[in-house]
């Protein structure tokens, strides 16, 4: 399995990002969730957005309304819209795959991280 996010980069406080995430050699079917994780300078790696295979989508409060979680089942990729970033967003951005569909845990792949920094 070959997970790889791209679309980061940095940009200035309330400017916008899109990050992908690209999977091969998986297959996407039954129930499932897919997710995007981040891990701050100083903190945990923490659970920004999931969607799960009924389309129903968790975010964390602290994007809610700001960032979108989408995905394209037949190209395999995941999406996530991230508008009027602020510089509490800065971090290592984390594409995760195959989460269990209730409870959007215990992910079976993981990306390598993508950094977004985002300026005062």
């Amino acid at each position: 399995v070959h997970v790889v996010e791209s679309g980061g980069g940095s940009v200035q406080s309330g400017g916008s990002l899109r990050l992908s995430c690209a999977g091969s050699g998986y297959t996407l079917n039954g129930y499932y969730c897919l997710g995007w994780f981040r891990q701050s300078p100083g903190k945990e790696r923490e659970g920004v957005a999931s969607i799960n295979s009924d389309g129903r989508t968790n975010y964390i409060d602290s994007v809610m309304g700001r960032f979108t979680i989408s995905q394209d089942i037949a190209k395999n990729t995941l999406s996530l819209q991230m508008n009027s970033l602020r510089p509490e967003d800065t971090g290592t951005y984390y594409c995760a795959l195959l989460g269990r569909w209730m409870t959007c845990d215990e992910y079976k792949h993981w990306g390598q991280g993508i950094q977004v920094n985002v300026s005062a």
